[in-house]
């Protein structure tokens, strides 16, 4: 059995695509063990707690600096345990020492074709944001290892969005969850928990 942590910062539909494909079984021999908000008062919270979920709030603005909350949040995470950290929108830059102590052990949802749109700067609506700007007409989502570069890690599975004439972020951001987050999330956890992938060479290899 996978034991996930899963840490966020704002709504968690992600989050709760997670919970879903557990519990209608897309995602197997996997249980949630914990979720990690940097933020108060957020909808992540309730979808944890109305799934029975033990949440935790850690916030870098409780702490004199960052160096003590990335000592807080590597303890944090420690005690709960995890096999998998799972971040779905987690904007918090995660501490290298964390990294290196849990490599090919994190994985995160980046709401563009990695490597467009992504990097320092490149986080929730912003990347819609730049998208249109730049007027692509496909997009899409990505679903990647963590490693100490900021959306550098070995990919695990992308898929594509189109763009349509007259869309906002907003409605751009929702087509991309909808149609690619919350599907390629809850499949690459399914893989990690079965044993499907491999990271080799900095690379994901599906196993045979």
């Amino acid at each position: 059995m996978l034991k996930i942590l899963v840490c966020v910062s704002g709504g968690g539909t992600n989050l709760q695509a997670i919970i879903d494909g557990i519990k209608a079984g897309n995602i197997t021999n996997t249980e949630i063990v914990g979720v990690i908000s940097n933020n108060y008062g957020v909808k992540s919270l309730e979808r944890a707690e109305k799934a029975g979920i033990p949440a935790t709030v850690l916030s870098p603005k409780d702490f004199a600096d960052r160096a003590q909350f990335n000592e807080a949040f590597l303890a944090k995470v420690k005690e709960i345990n995890p096999d998998l950290v799972v971040l779905a929108g987690f904007l918090v830059r995660i501490p290298e020492e964390f990294v290196k102590e849990y490599s090919n052990r994190i994985v995160n949802i980046h709401p563009s074709l990695i490597p467009s749109f992504c990097g320092v700067g490149y986080y929730g609506l912003k990347v819609h944001e730049k998208a249109l700007e730049r007027g692509v007409k496909i997009t899409g989502a990505t679903v990647h290892f963590v490693n100490e570069g900021m959306d550098e890690g070995p990919i695990i599975a992308q898929k594509p969005v189109a763009v349509e004439d007259g869309d906002t972020p907003e409605v751009l951001q929702k087509r991309v969850m909808e149609q690619a987050e919350w599907v390629i999330l809850p499949k690459a956890i399914d893989d990690i928990a079965n044993g499907r992938i491999e990271v080799v060479n900095n690379k994901v290899i599906r196993k045979a």
